[in-house]
């Protein structure tokens, strides 16, 4: 009997412990409750009574704010506008209203090219020209044009109208200091050195009254430049000016140091001051070979008889420029059976040159107009007689043919006197840095922009 009611009373032991227990945990999680309320009364009415100015022995003018903070709410990114850029090169079948006619109405377009007519017309923007469209969320912002290296139109919207106008372009610019030598040509030796051909141009225009770039290299030339390097978003764009120059050619040293001249436009001078443009440039081409030189008894190729040949012939592609050499007036912008189109300058009451066998001529060009030593008057061809493209140069000396190439043609003015010691003192440096012995100045070059 005994064995079988000990199960039950350890049963109904166990159960009413376990009921204890609980009831014990209630009491207590009962006086932890009715403690912590008496202590948050305690602490809380000194609180109160400080914010009230009236705790004992405190200072009524002691006063705390808990009052929280205004919340200011800024609006969602996304609701602000966005700035867009829209940029790109000018296609063929580009114009001003193709471009801005989804930014802009008819009316605003009209309005715009009435504007700019008199700043640039929006009529004379050319296929391969870089442009770029701002926008404000939807709105139109901005329109810029670039119109050549150094300048930009810029069209801003301005209330209900347009503000037009042409700014500078502004570059990044590196100065450094490029040194060659001659193997075969500049244009090679430039290429070699990783540079561009512009560059090679740039020099030979330097010293064009100088050195004739075909006939007088000979393997071995040198030269030395210091030249601006023209960044825009961390890439290169092209050459500014060259600041400073030296051309070692058959042992002789030419020097070049861009300066202001008596009117005040850039120029270059030789380390004397002498500058070193003249009447007439060497030749009228760039990068040319000379086909047929001054001969009065040459055996015509075609005619196949001896005639004078009183000029020289430069053979090059068609289409190569083919500048003035030297500033004159046009007689005659014409085309004849032998010469095909050519055209007659007169410099002075001493001399004329004559450019025959030409493609085309450059726009303007026509009888009476002025024109200036290195501008580009025509384009190489071979119309009238011609076996193949290239120009027959021919030069008068009082009425009289001359060798173009012997001609002895005087300087430009000078360095005005009053101001050589500012050129002394602008060419000391550079000399420096084209002989290889100093040192390259961070500051800024302050020589004024020159461009042929």
């Amino acid at each position: 009997m005994t064995s079988r009611k000990s199960p039950r009373k350890n049963v109904f032991v166990g159960r009413g412990g376990r009921v204890r227990k609980k009831r014990a945990w209630c009491v207590f999680a009962f006086a932890a409750a009715v403690f912590l309320v008496f202590l948050f009364g305690h602490v809380r009415a000194p609180v109160r009574d400080i914010e009230a100015g009236t705790a004992p022995g405190g200072d009524a003018r002691i006063s705390l704010s808990l009052a929280p903070s205004p919340v200011v709410e800024l609006p969602p990114e996304s609701l602000a506008p966005q700035r867009q850029i829209i940029e790109g090169l000018l296609s063929k079948r580009d114009t001003a209203s193709s471009l801005l006619i989804e930014f802009l109405t008819a009316g605003e377009i009209f309005e715009l090219s009435r504007q700019s007519e008199s700043v640039y017309p929006l009529s004379r923007i050319q296929a391969g020209r870089p442009y770029q469209i701002t926008l404000l969320g939807d709105a139109f912002e901005s329109f810029e044009y670039e119109i050549a290296q150094d300048e930009k139109l810029v069209v801003r919207k301005d209330g209900d109208g347009f503000a037009v106008s042409c700014e500078p372009i502004v570059y990044d610019l590196e100065t450094a200091v490029v040194t060659g030598t001659i193997e075969s040509s500049l244009f090679e030796a430039v290429s070699e050195m990783g540079e561009g051909l512009s560059l090679a141009m740039r020099l030979s225009e330097i010293f064009a009254w100088d050195v004739d770039f075909v006939r007088d290299l000979r393997a071995g030339d040198s030269f030395r430049a210091v030249v601006e390097k023209r960044y825009r978003k961390g890439e290169f764009v092209g050459y500014g000016k060259i600041t400073a120059a030296r051309f070692v050619n058959q042992g002789e040293t030419f020097h070049g140091f861009l300066f202001e001249d008596e009117n005040k436009n850039p120029s270059y001078f030789d380390a004397e001051g002498a500058c070193l443009r003249k009447a007439f440039l060497k030749a009228p081409l760039a990068f040319r070979r000379i086909s047929s030189g001054f001969n009065l008894r040459r055996l015509h190729p075609i005619l196949n008889i001896h005639r004078p040949h009183p000029g020289i012939d430069y053979a090059a592609p068609t289409g190569t420029p083919v500048k003035a050499v030297g500033d004159g007036v046009i007689l005659k912008a014409s085309s004849g059976r032998e010469a095909g189109r050519y055209i007659k300058i007169r410099h002075n009451s001493v001399y004329e040159t004559s450019y025959m066998h030409l493609s085309r001529f450059a726009k303007g060009m026509k009888k009476g107009k002025k024109v200036y030593q290195g501008q580009v008057i025509a384009y190489v061809g071979s119309t009238g007689l011609s076996t193949g493209p290239h120009l027959d140069f021919r030069m008068k000396k009082n009425g009289l043919f001359i060798d173009p190439r012997k001609i002895k043609s005087p300087s430009a003015a000078p360095v005005p006197a009053d101001r050589m010691d500012a050129f002394a003192q602008r060419v000391g440096p550079l000399l420096a840095l084209l002989e290889g012995q100093g040192v390259m100045q961070a500051s800024a070059d302050p020589a004024p922009v020159f461009s042929r």
